[in-house]
């Protein structure tokens, strides 16, 4: 089936462009001079709402589409014990959204979507001391025209219209998977998602770490170089690295020499451990490995796509929700890392076989405002 790491459903770069012309998202300024009290927040600071986009399709996932829909429905239920979420779905399948991801703390937002992976295409929330709210938009473009996307790009949009806040757009193409931060002025990103000419021709990695330092509130940027072409995103961070805390974070760490991230995840770990946050503190680095033996299934089975990361984890009030994947000593190792790092938090961990055979992960599918 295709999959989000693979590049079968990829439109020509002329047909995307028109998309993007239609929907009207064209890059303005994100921010006047004087506005530099906005930042965004750490995820693990207190949220209002988490989001879920209720979007398989069988067009796209085929023989899966009712499994990636079982698979959101679970991940909806495990965040709604805890906080409020809201499940973004298409008119005519509202009921069976209901039915999977429950009523319970959780509302429906009836939208057109094109798939399924919220944190690209929700708007970035930013805040200030104060209570202000601003949604930010990355112009979301199919993760540089791989895929149909004139629905999902005006996901941000609707958000920031729904929940009140200023919506603005960065100069920048990029999506919310290629943003990690601490809340407190440091970024960490690849290079290989924002320094590329699929989103922003012509852009060095100067002018894009000072447009992405301006609109985020940022004062330093570690960028990691990722690895292009081997999954639709050009490798996104949160795939390869997270902020626990201010000074602290867990990386991914792929002992599978036959892995394409083998290699690479080494070389981000090296430059981890040598770098200082915005305030000149250097990183104490966590470690997780993905499983070598996860479980059999039509899902992972003869895919090499299979995406079974434990660092694709999703923060929100009082809970991580954590994938697991039958690996009982990784899922265990994980488990107790997680437990460890989030002493205060609920480790949750939950079945995502069918979202993992896109590429993706918990944290890919979904996205948070925070309390203001």
């Amino acid at each position: 089936m295709p999959t989000r790491r693979q590049f079968i459903r990829q439109v020509s770069v002329a047909s995307s462009l028109g998309l993007i012309a239609s929907s009207g998202l064209l890059p303005l300024r994100a921010f006047a001079a004087g506005d530099d009290d906005w930042f965004m927040p750490d995820e693990g600071e207190r949220q209002r709402h988490a989001f879920i986009a209720f979007g398989a399709q069988e067009a796209i996932w085929e023989d899966f589409t009712a499994d990636v829909q079982a698979a959101l429905g679970r991940i909806a239920r495990a965040i709604a014990r805890y906080q409020p979420v809201t499940v973004l779905c298409r008119e005519d399948e509202r009921e069976l959204a209901e039915e999977l991801c429950g009523s319970d703390n959780t509302r429906f937002l009836v939208t057109e979507l094109d798939d399924i992976w919220m944190r690209d295409i929700g708007a970035n929330f930013l805040t200030t001391e104060e209570g202000g709210l601003t949604a930010l938009d990355f112009n979301f473009n199919g993760w540089g025209n791989k895929q149909r996307h004139s629905k999902d790009a005006r996901i941000a949009a609707l958000l920031a219209g729904q929940s009140g806040a200023r919506h603005l757009r960065s100069e920048l193409v990029g999506e919310g998977g290629g943003i990690e931060v601490d809340g407190h002025g440091t970024g960490i990103m690849t290079e290989s998602c924002w320094v590329n000419g699929n989103r922003n021709p012509g852009w060095s990695r100067d002018d894009v770490e000072a447009e992405l330092k301006a609109c985020l509130g940022l004062r330093k940027i570690i960028w990691l170089p990722g690895i292009r072409g081997k999954d639709i995103t050009d490798a996104h961070v949160d795939f390869y690295a997270r902020f626990v805390s201010p000074g602290v974070v867990i990386a991914n760490l792929d002992t599978d020499p036959e892995s394409y991230d083998h290699e690479v995840t080494r070389a981000h770990l090296e430059i981890l451990r040598n770098a200082t946050d915005a305030e000149g503190r250097k990183l104490t680095v966590h470690t997780v490995s993905p499983p070598l033996k996860p479980r059999k299934s039509p899902f992972s089975r003869n895919n090499p796509d299979f995406a079974a990361g434990y660092i694709n984890y999703f923060v929100i009030n009082g809970a991580v929700i954590a994938p697991q994947f039958g690996d009982r000593e990784a899922d265990r190792a994980a488990f107790e890392l997680l437990s460890g790092l989030y002493p205060d938090r609920d480790i949750v961990q939950v079945e995502i076989d069918a979202i993992a055979a896109g590429g993706g992960g918990i944290h890919c599918v979904t996205h948070q405002m925070p309390w203001v």
